[in-house]
């Protein structure tokens, strides 16, 4: 065995593999793959040097294009500063990659619609056919892991997907939107980032779109992914990546979004104390397609809103339980009898991500049994 060559060793490698490249573990999966030799280019004086990958930046606006009067105000104005401002902030990311920048929205991201996040994945996808190696998307944090979770599953591609944000506005004392976006760039210039899916980048942390949840309203450190742990991390610009993540994604996805112009209507409708299963009513009454209830505990919510969800799903109306807990599983068939009730259990996703997966599942008729499989796979 001392005496194998490069060329045996990786023969040996390949037969190892399974047919896609990676080996699956639990929820971590462990990467084994043969990489291309770097891509280089000429200086003037004739020696050869690694080209740079080709980066795009999608901004869409957020706190990171924030402003705000002074330094030292909480309150500010988002999607005030052009992307081309925001790479002024940070000239050194030109070192990292061949940097273009284009300006898809310019909003807070509570104005965030399913309108530009399918002009988003519309663009991602036909970027990363034609020679892009890499998209950073600049996003306000209130409702960037939904549209990460979006992009997780209608994007075709293997190569990184980056979001990226602030808690500050750029005007801000100790703005935290320049070395968030120069990581991001890191990252999405990083060819160890394929096949990791969409991923998140703020303040040092790489979170898979699957896994990450915004759990604070101010803090920087606003983004966790509690259940499974961080993709990896990034420390100006070095970057170590710790796994890849355990459900379907990208090219394994079944969601499509070619030829969509608008996505179903699904309502989550808050569990709570004597809860009466009128707003369930009201959201079939109002032609939804589907409903997320944000229940108590392990998804759960009163008799009353049960009669309710029944009811909902006598009508073909799909009804997805999940919790409004920060942690933990949605269990099917636990406390509630979901094939009593016609009801799906989320899993691990929580209400505003259930509410995207449904929506997309619901382009197309699919029984109860369909939807539960794609809750348990996505």
């Amino acid at each position: 065995m001392k005496n194998l060559n490069t060329y045996t060793i990786a023969l040996l490698a390949c037969a190892l593999l399974p047919a896609d490249g990676i080996a699956q573990s639990g929820h971590g999966q462990v990467a084994l793959a043969l990489t291309e030799g770097p891509k280089t280019e000429k200086t003037a004086s004739g020696e050869k040097k690694p080209a740079l990958p080709n980066v795009v930046i999608l901004a869409t606006g957020g706190t990171i294009a924030g402003a705000a009067a002074t330094g030292t105000q909480a309150g500010y104005t988002s999607g005030q500063v052009t992307i081309d401002a925001m790479l002024d902030a940070v000239p050194d990311a030109k070192k990292l990659a061949n940097i273009k920048g284009e300006q898809i929205s310019n909003v807070g991201s509570q104005d965030m619609s399913f309108d530009i996040m399918m002009k988003l994945a519309n663009r991602i996808n036909e970027l990363t056919r034609s020679g892009t190696d890499g998209i950073v998307i600049t996003h306000g944090t209130d409702t960037m892991e939904e549209t990460a979770y979006f992009l997780n599953l209608v994007v075709k591609t293997d190569k990184p997907v980056v979001l990226v944000g602030s808690m500050r506005p750029s005007t801000a004392l100790s703005a935290d939107g320049p070395l968030n976006l120069y990581d991001a760039i890191a990252v999405a210039a990083d060819p160890n980032a394929k096949n990791r899916g969409v991923l998140l980048v703020m303040n040092d942390w790489i979170h898979s779109a699957q896994n990450l949840v915004k759990v604070s309203t101010t803090s920087v450190q606003t983004f966790m992914s509690p259940l499974i742990g961080l993709i990896g991390t990034s420390a100006y610009g070095k970057n170590n990546f710790n796994r890849y993540p355990d459900r379907k994604f990208g090219q394994k996805s079944e969601f499509s979004i070619d030829g969509v112009k608008t996505l179903p209507r699904v309502e989550i409708v808050y569990g709570c104390v004597d809860m009466d299963g009128g707003m369930i009513d009201a959201a079939v009454k109002n032609k939804a397609k589907g409903i997320v209830i944000a229940g108590v505990g392990n998804g759960n919510m009163t008799k009353a809103a049960l009669d309710a969800a029944k009811r909902a799903t006598k009508k073909g109306v799909a009804v997805v339980r999940s919790s409004r807990v920060a942690t933990g599983e949605v269990g099917r068939d636990v406390e509630v009898k979901d094939d009593e009730y016609g009801t799906i259990a989320s899993y691990e996703l929580n209400p505003q991500k259930s509410r995207i997966l449904l929506a997309l599942a619901l382009l197309k008729d699919r029984k109860p049994e369909d939807l539960q499989r794609i809750f348990q796979e996505y």
